[in-house]
Parts: structure tokens; sequence; C-alpha cells
């Protein structure tokens, strides 16, 4: 009767320790091991604004369309600046017969003779020669500038991409350096992954790590490419006179920050199929075993 007694204080006492092991090892797992929910999938968007202003005569994409680096997105109107540079063409070639016959009166004096004309109406010719040859070249970039300005009518895709948030339509009126739509660019998605400040000793740029997707079973392979050098202090706006304004209060318990760790995608075609914004879980797989364990060993 005793003996069963012993034994089962013996079980009790077998599944505590095992009970106190296990949690052990989940609060270990969970306070040292380089992992977060916090993911997010990111990718580089570029604002697309046209460089020269005017109604838009044509949308040739749709929202959510991939394009191709070179693709034509929107038009300006041309007609204007067609007559810009058929009037910068014809001023050129003003310039260019002005230059021509300053250039030949001054070969002219100086060739004549000293008797005939003096030194100073040679200075004189040579100076208008020079003078009309840079009008000739001030009129040359001007006629340059026209055809640039006439070729950026057409706003075209700078990357491979998709369009997004599309707020052009024909007819609008399109102001330079407004933008008008964004252009996700389909070969720069990578992931930011946003980890405690204690668990940043135990992951290192360059270590292995595995993106698991919260919208499918899908895992991504990839490495820390870098490690965020700021964020913002909550607690310590600048005031008045350039004075920081220190909160007054402080909160006993201090929950850790969480630092942007940004991670490259080790396959190009795992990206194909990504959207920014979407949430993920990253664990690192290499590298933090070893600095856990010398971190205890100091």
């Amino acid at each position: 009767m005793r003996t069963s007694v012993y034994l089962r204080y013996l079980i009790t006492a077998a599944f505590l320790l095992m009970a106190v092991l296990f949690g052990k090892y989940l609060w270990d797992d969970n306070m040292t091991s380089p992992w977060t929910r916090d993911g997010r999938i990111k990718a580089d968007i570029i604002h697309i604004a046209p460089d020269v202003s005017g109604v838009v005569t044509q949308v040739a994409v749709h929202d959510n369309q991939f394009v191709r680096k070179g693709d034509i997105l929107f038009t300006i109107d041309r007609e204007r600046y067609q007559h810009a540079l058929s009037e910068a063409q014809a001023f050129l070639a003003a310039q260019q017969s002005e230059k021509t016959m300053r250039g030949r009166e001054a070969a002219r004096r100086q060739g004549l003779d000293a008797a005939i004309v003096t030194s100073e109406n040679r200075e004189a010719a040579t100076s208008l020669a020079s003078a009309a040859a840079a009008r000739y070249q001030a009129a040359a970039a001007a006629r340059d500038v026209a055809q640039l300005n006439l070729a950026r009518t057409e706003v075209r895709a700078p990357v491979d991409g998709f369009v997004t948030n599309l707020h052009v339509h024909t007819g609008d009126y399109a102001a330079n350096g407004s933008a008008q739509l964004a252009l996700i660019d389909s070969h720069s998605f990578y992931v930011s992954g946003y980890f405690e400040e204690t668990k940043l000793p135990y992951l290192a740029v360059g270590d292995t790590v595995e993106v698991r997707l919260m919208s499918s079973e899908r895992i991504l392979r990839g490495h820390i490419d870098s490690v965020a050098r700021g964020i913002t202090d909550r607690d310590g706006p600048t005031g008045k006179e350039l004075l920081a304004d220190v909160n007054p209060t402080f909160n006993w318990v201090r929950l850790a920050q969480r630092i942007p760790v940004r991670i490259q995608l080790d396959h190009p075609d795992d990206m194909q199929d990504l959207i920014a914004g979407m949430t993920c879980t990253v664990t690192v797989l290499q590298g933090h075993t070893e600095r856990h364990a010398q971190s205890k060993g100091g």
C-alpha cells in the first residue's frame, strides 16, 4: 500500500519535472531563438510622373497590369512640343547661317593687307564670329531640349513591374513632377522582418533565413542582407527651441523595441507571385546557435 503511494508521488513528480523542463524550453525558444511572426513582403515602388506637362491623350495600361521596361504607360499631348521643336530647328538654322557669314567675314579680313583693314577691324570680326558660334551652340542645345521634351511626352516604364494605383485617364491634365501611378518593380521583392532588440545578438548579416507566408504553406529561402541602424524614439520628440520633449512618465514594464531586418530572397522565381504588404513568419536558421553559446560562455 505504502509502495503504491510512493509510486504515485514519483510519477506526479516526474510529470511535474517534465512540465517545468518543457516550459523552460518553450520560454528559451521564444525569448532567444531568432524568429518573428512580424514579417512583411516589400518591394521597390516607383512613382511615375511625367517630365512635361499637358493633356493626357492616351492611357495604354490598366490597373494591376504587368508591363515591361520601355512600354508606354500614357501619352501627353504632343502638338505643342512638336511646334516648339520646329521653332527651335528654325532658330538653329538661322544661327547656322549667321555663324557661317560671320566666319567668312572674319576669314576675309584676316587675309587683307594691314593698309586696307586695321587690326581693330580684324579683332571685331573675330569677336563677332565667336559670338555667332556661341549663339549657334545655344540654339543647338535648345533644339536638343525641344527634342527631349517631345520624346518625354511618351511616359514609359523604367523597369519591369506591375501598374498599381492608376489615377490618370484620357483628358486629364498631368503636371510635370506630379505622380500619376505607381509601378512595383517585379525584380525587387524582399522581406522585412521586425525582430525584438533582445534577439539581435543571435543573428548576423549572411545568416540563412526561412520565410513562411501566412497566405499559404509556401516556404521561401533567403539570407539577412542588413539590419536597420535606427528607429523613431516616440518618447523623446523635438519640442520648442529644438529641445527634447521628454515624456515625464515612465512605464516600469518596458516592451522590447522591434528592429527592421532586411532579408534578400535567394531565388528570383520566388518573387513571381509575391504581393507587397503580405505577412510572413521569418526564422533564422544559420549561425544563431554558435553565437548564443559564445555569449553564454563569455
